[in-house]
């Protein structure tokens, strides 16, 4: 019996439930959905200093019950009497925030550990090499989400804070790549805010990191907005492109590889290399790009992608994990980051021998699941060994950590997320624009 697995069938069980649900038909229901051996219930053995015969397994459900309780999440029904409990109306709309200083497993593969911590529970006691932390940082918005954010103008210290611990423990040439909003303004105006540049040139001064590059998201599928600036007043344009910014602590010694994400050849440039290449010689700009016989001639194994990522915000993945989480009662997240934004970065800002196909792996490699804040062992799988995602918990005095994740290179066997619920004070992966509506 897995302590998470139980966990989230006991949420099940009670959520599954118009009401109140008694110990004993709760001991019924986890045996009928697999958590407990049915025989296992009857098995006692002397327990305490009085040595009394108690049944371990029905002590674990209970003190499971009490930690959902002091959580806030299952109440008492004294009208059904002794030992029957309900979810609390928090309990059947809200997620589970994360308890500050307590690190859990979610769930745990082949190819790392989701950890359910605040990051900087996490990342303030890692003494290990980190490779690469992807993430989506929450937006400065106007008006949060359920999942919080900071404000504008305390945005910087909290992120510097946050991430200095990651930046410490960066391998020479690793990466932090990271997606925010270009799309918070000064209120009350078309204006927008300098958070972004402000927090660049912080991560720079304070943390020693160096810019190497600016990719764009073009989202098409982002809707109109800013709405007060574009739509109502018609000053500005729609905003459909969001920055991610990646920083590194050597930019001589960059593990970033671009051959890990190279494009197929168009049918054009497939013929023009078969035929050794262009055959005149010609220029533009005024001599700056010049085009000689045998340009473009050499075979190449794909065409280098561009910085401008064009990805729209709605995928199968996320659209899988939205039924799922509806289907088994659970709140959805509004502003997921689509598995198709992440995994490029991801493999280009990979070495081969970081995680142990190439050689020895000399570090972990945070694959953060930024503006998503779900995870699943599904998606987990399409990351390289030695990777992993943390589950975030938010931070009261200035929203929320940034889920991030660790490998202890022990993590082998398959363990299921645990459906615990949080209440929105922890939700903290944020997206969107500010004072208007608007999603990443």
């Amino acid at each position: 019996m897995k302590q998470a697995d139980l966990f989230e069938d006991l949420l099940a069980s009670y959520a599954a439930c118009s009401g109140s649900l008694s110990n004993q038909a709760l001991y019924g229901e986890l045996a009928r959905r697999g958590s407990v051996e049915p025989a296992s219930l009857g098995r006692t053995v002397p327990i305490g200093r009085s040595g009394e015969a108690h049944s371990p397994v029905k002590r674990r459900i209970r003190w499971h019950q009490q930690t959902l309780r002091a959580l806030g999440l299952l109440e008492r029904d004294g009208e059904a009497g002794r030992g029957h409990w309900r979810l609390t109306p928090m309990g059947r709309r809200k997620l589970t925030p994360a308890q500050p200083g307590k690190v859990l497993v979610g769930f745990s593969t082949d190819l790392g550990v989701a950890l359910w911590a605040a990051a900087g529970d996490v990342f303030a006691k890692l003494d290990e090499p980190i490779v690469l932390c992807l993430s989506s940082l929450p937006y400065p918005l106007a008006r949060p989400r359920a999942y919080g954010n900071p404000t504008a103008e305390n945005y910087v210290d909290w992120a510097c804070t946050l991430l200095e611990p990651i930046a410490k423990h960066l391998v020479p040439g690793g990466s932090i790549a990271l997606n925010i909003s270009n799309d918070i303004f000064i209120a009350g105006s078309p204006a927008r805010s300098l958070y972004v540049e402000q927090l660049v040139i912080a991560l720079c001064q304070r943390l020693g990191l160096h810019v190497w590059e600016r990719m764009v998201w073009a989202n098409p599928c982002k809707p109109p907005g800013p709405l007060q600036w574009a739509s109502l007043t018609r000053q500005q344009l729609n905003a459909k492109y969001e920055p991610i910014y990646c920083f590194t602590n050597d930019p001589r010694l960059l593990r970033s590889d671009n051959r890990r994400v190279l494009e197929a050849h168009t049918r054009r440039q497939l013929a023009l290399m078969e035929s050794g290449g262009e055959q005149r010689t010609t220029n533009y700009g005024d001599g700056a790009h010049r085009v000689r016989p045998g340009s473009y001639g050499r075979v190449t194994a794909g065409r280098i992608p561009g910085n401008v990522l064009s990805i729209a915000h709605r995928c199968a993945d996320k659209e899988a994990a939205r039924r799922e989480a509806i289907a088994q009662g659970l709140p959805t997240h509004g502003a997921a980051m689509p598995l198709k934004l992440a995994r490029p970065g991801r493999r280009s800002l990979w070495r081969l021998d970081d995680h142990g196909q190439g050689g020895r792996a000399d570090g972990q490699a945070l694959a953060v699941h930024g503006a998503d804040g779900r995870v699943r062992p599904g998606s987990g799988e399409q990351v390289p060994r030695r990777a992993g995602v943390r589950e975030p918990r938010r931070d009261p005095h200035a929203g929320d950590g940034v889920a991030h994740g660790v490998d202890d290179g022990r993590a082998k066997a398959r363990r299921r997320t645990p459906a615990v619920r949080r209440s929105g004070q922890a939700r903290h992966e944020n997206d969107g624009g500010a004072a208007q509506q608007g999603r990443r």
